[in-house]
Order: structure tokens, then C-alpha cells, then sequence
């Protein structure tokens, strides 16, 4: 039951109890991006998609609260402020040409109800809450972070603006354009979805979520990594803090490797947790130390090593949890495909990290 699952979860982040898991459903089937432009102007053909990988979580072993979202990428924030998209056969939507200057600045007169791609995500919305699938709960479109979204709103050209320092106060204008974007659309998403500000369930792309009782937004910064760490420090890291501040806390996401980043982004009280896009580049036992130093939740997948089985995965990584102090929510790269099996790696992982 979904409520068993908050308890759980609100537990965890009260630092009682096991590490938290989220076991895949062997019988889920993954996302599936054929036919994606047709269901993604149909909200209930995204919605029924989404519901049945969801639906395969219910009284799965696992952790996870199963979620459903609309699946609209990251072009969601811009395109509810009137930026052009493409919706690409056999891949998700990408952002059209990047806007001017002046473009830009009209942005904050913009009315974001008026949107295709709002109405998309309200009727997504309207038709999970009328549904009496009460035990998945749904969950926050894709709406990146304030760097990211300045970059999709105009383009590569914003490293010229960072890095000259005659455009360096258009750089920053258009910094508080995109944190202003980022919080008046994501507050008009979440009325829409009937969340408070300051919780949220997160699936983070998946059919199984977490519960978050002091973050009520998941942000991403992947443009961040091209950054050296003073201009992040300097540029990106403010912009970071105040758009999570509304919201109580963020759980974010970036990914590449840039260990300085990561150690910047885990050194922020508003961060709760933090994911990694490709955790194999990373050393798993210094993340882990980092995120026991700074008592920030590792919610991401962890690199396997080459042959190993589930069970050899699970010593490992539950072992160097135990030992680091690091509270994890663990996607893992290694699953069985037996519900009795999944039921075994489940109470393994919580007896190892208990």
C-alpha cells in the first residue's frame, strides 16, 4: 500500500531503518519510444502508457512507490513559456530554435495555462485523478534546472554571454528570466497535480518513486558539467539555491563526470539527494564518503563491476554503505528476474545496510 511506502520512506529520511531500494519489475516493460509524437499530444494514451509499467509495481518487492508522469522532456519549461519543439519519431522532444534576446525578456509576460504543453500535462493530470488507481501516484513532468533551461531558451550562445564580460549583465538577466520561468511554472504544475510546495513523490523517469518530505522539486543541471568550477561556483550555484528555496529543497540530477561538481552540489543544504547520469565514471566509494560527509542521500544507480550477479552487486554495495554511513536509494544495475529472488535481494540489501 501506498502509505505502508511513505512511512517507510519518511523513516528513511529520518535516518531510521535500511537504506531504500527500488527493485525493477522484470515484467515491466521499459519505456517505449515507438509511436511517441501521436501519445505525446494524447494525454491518455500517455497516461495508459505510463500506468502500465506503474501497475507493475504494486506488490512488487521493492521499495518504490509505483509513479506515472507525463513524459514530455525536457523542453517542458520552455515550451510553456512559447518556445518552438520537435517531436522526433523514435526519440523524445528537442528543443527548436533558440529564441532572441528580446524573445526572451518577453517571457515573463508570458501566460503559461495557455500552453500546449501545460494543457498536455493538466489533462494527464486530471485523468490520473479521476482514475481509481489509487495506489500509483503521480508525479512532476521533466523542468531541469535554471541553468538548463536558460540554455535551451538560448542556446550555445550563452557561454559567449558567461564568458564575455561585456555581455556578463545579460548573462544575468537572463539567469533571473530563467529562475523566474523555472518558479512560476513548476508552482502552476504542482497546483495542477494538488501538491503541497515542500513534499513531493518523485520516479525520477521510472515506474517507481520516492517519497520526499522536505523537497518539492527534482532539478537538472547537465549544462553545469561543461562549466569550470569557479564559473559554477560563481554563476550557476546561486541560481541553484534560490530556486530551490520555495520548494524546501531539491533532489537533483546531472549527468557526465565532474567530481568537483559533485562535490560543490553535495555541499548545498538545500540539496536532499542527488543522481548521477553516469555513475560507472565515478569511484563508488569516495561518492559514498562524500554523501556521509555531507549527510546527502546518493538516490541513483551504482556502476556494476564486469560478471557480476545480483547477489555479488548487493555485497558490495551494501557492504561499503554500511561501512561509509551513507544513506542510499538504490537503482540497481543488477536485478533478478524472480519475484522470489527480488524478495531475497530486498531483505539482503536491508539486513546490509540496517
Amino acid at each position: 500500500m501506498m502509505i505502508d511506502k511513505i512511512a517507510l520512506h519518511k523513516k528513511f529520511w529520518q535516518r531510521q531503518g535500511p537504506s531504500l531500494i527500488l527493485i525493477h519489475p522484470s515484467r515491466a516493460s521499459l519505456y517505449d519510444l515507438n509511436d511517441y509524437p501521436r501519445r505525446f499530444r494524447d494525454p491518455r494514451a500517455m497516461w495508459e502508457t505510463e500506468i502500465r509499467r506503474a501497475k507493475a509495481v504494486i506488490g512488487w518487492p521493492t521499495d518504490g512507490i509505483p509513479t506515472v508522469r507525463p513524459n514530455l522532456g525536457v523542453i517542458t519549461i520552455p515550451a510553456m513559456a512559447g518556445q518552438s519543439f520537435q517531436t522526433p519519431e523514435n526519440s523524445m522532444p528537442w528543443p527548436g530554435k533558440p529564441l532572441l534576446m528580446e524573445e526572451i525578456r518577453a517571457v515573463q509576460n508570458s501566460n503559461l495555462t495557455d500552453s500546449e504543453v501545460f494543457k498536455l500535462a493538466a489533462d494527464f493530470y486530471n485523468i490520473h485523478q479521476e482514475s481509481d488507481e489509487t495506489q500509483i501516484a503521480a508525479y512532476l513532468p521533466d523542468t531541469q534546472g535554471v541553468f538548463d533551461i536558460a540554455h535551451l531558451l538560448y542556446g550555445d550562445e550563452i557561454f559567449c554571454s558567461l564568458l564575455d564580460i561585456e555581455e556578463r549583465n545579460w548573462f544575468t538577466e537572463l539567469m533571473e528570466i530563467s529562475l523566474n520561468l523555472y518558479l512560476r511554472a513548476t508552482k502552476t504544475l504542482k497546483v495542477v497535480l494538488k501538491e503541497k510546495l515542500g513534499t513531493m513523490i518523485h520516479g525520477h523517469a521510472t515506474e517507481q518513486g520516492v517519497y520526499f518530505p522536505q523537497a518539492g522539486v527534482r532539478i537538472s543541471e547537465d549544462t553545469a558539467i561543461l562549466l569550470s568550477p569557479e564559473m559554477i561556483e560563481q554563476s550557476i550555484i546561486p541560481f541553484v539555491r534560490r530556486s530551490t528555496h520555495t520548494f524546501g529543497g531539491a533532489f537533483l540530477h546531472y549527468c557526465g563526470y565532474h567530481p568537483t561538481l559533485f562535490s560543490q552540489f553535495t555541499a548545498l543544504p538545500e540539496i536532499k539527494a542527488i543522481d548521477l547520469g553516469n555513475p560507472e565514471k565515478y569511484n563508488t566509494k569516495w561518492l559514498l564518503e562524500r554523501c556521509s560527509e555531507t549527510e546527502i542521500v546518493l538516490y541513483s544507480r551504482i556502476a556494476e563491476e564486469p560478471g557480476e550477479n545480483w547477489k555479488e552487486y548487493v555485497d558490495r554495495i551494501g557492504s561499503l554503505v554500511a561501512s561509509t554511513g551513507a544513506r542510499v536509494i538504490l537503482r540497481p544495475k543488477v536485478f533478478p528476474e524472480s519475484r522470489e529472488e527480488c524478495r531475497e535481494m530486498l531483505d539482503h540489501w536491508h539486513n546490509l545496510t540496517s
